[in-house]
Formats: C-alpha cells, sequence, structure tokens
C-alpha cells in the first residue's frame, strides 16, 4: 500500500481537534495498560517551552500526533512521547513520518540522544522504534521499573 501524503504541522494543544485526538490516544492506551502504567503527557504538558508537538493530516483531518519534550534531568536528552495514529489510518508508514519529523526538528535544536517508553503489549510501534535505530535501555529520568514498560534510546552513530 502506497504511504498517503500527510502534511505535518505544530499542534495547538488547545485546539478540540487536538482534544479529540488526545482523547482517542487516551483510550487506546487505557485499554491496554492500567492507569499507573500510563505516562501519557497532558494537554497542559504538551503547551510546555521544552515540547516540540505536532500532528499529521490527511485531507486536512487530523490523523496522526507526535511529541518531544527536551530534558536535562538524566543528561540532555529529548523523551519522544504521544505518537499516535488514529485506528483507520494505522499501518501506512505515518508513525514512522511524525518519528523522522521529530528526531530532523530536535537535530535542527542540537539534541542528539533521543528515548522512549512504550509498553509491551504495542508490537508495531516496538517493531518502528527497532527499525528506527532504537536500543532497549533501563529507566531514565523519572521513571520507575514496570514490568509493562519498555524503555528505549537512540544515539547518534
Amino acid at each position: 500500500m502506497k504511504t498517503p501524503e500527510m502534511e505535518i504541522e505544530y499542534l495547538d494543544p488547545d485546539c478540540e481537534e487536538v482534544h479529540e485526538l488526545i482523547a482517542a490516544s487516551d483510550a487506546f492506551y487505557s485499554g491496554l495498560y492500567p492507569a499507573e502504567s500510563n505516562h501519557l503527557e497532558s494537554s497542559a504538558d504538551l503547551k510546555r517551552d521544552n515540547v516540540i508537538f505536532i500532528g499529521g493530516r490527511i485531507d486536512g483531518r487530523l490523523v496522526a500526533s507526535g511529541a518531544a519534550k527536551i530534558m536535562r534531568d538524566d543528561g540532555e536528552y529529548a523523551e519522544i512521547k504521544r505518537v499516535f495514529v488514529l485506528d483507520q489510518y494505522r499501518g501506512r508508514g505515518l508513525s514512522n513520518q511524525i518519528m523522522h519529523y521529530l528526531e530532523t526538528e530536535l537535530r535542527n535544536r542540537g539534541v542528539t540522544v533521543f528515548r522512549l517508553e512504550t509498553g509491551v503489549r504495542q508490537s508495531e510501534a516496538l517493531g518502528l522504534y527497532r527499525k528506527l535505530g532504537y536500543q532497549e535501555r533501563g529507566p531514565f529520568g523519572s521513571y520507575l521499573p514496570d514490568p509493562l514498560s519498555v524503555f528505549m534510546e537512540k544515539r547518534p552513530s
């Protein structure tokens, strides 16, 4: 299947369509993991100065999102957050496009270490991150060990 043309743009977390996408994301993750294993950024968190928050549109519809928090609590790195694609658009390479956009934006800002936390029940996401060069590591920042979490990192080669 051909990857659809997706327009990527910065998002305003207060916009109604963004709230709808975040609600769909929250519902998806809540269906997979208990609350204590979900580490989701709120709309307020996505507005912070250290956050890049982007979305992808196909034919004008907001169908995907991704965010990166530039952190300095455990060395300087960016934590990838909120990578999500609506159900009917999955399997078309949109998360890959979101990840490439975020990584490029971060490199342009001088950040070259990327970290993320994802869940053990998300085989597609784990496959994508591994394909992009992310490797498993232990908890970072304020995370604690969690049997439902997979912590990953990508460093410049």
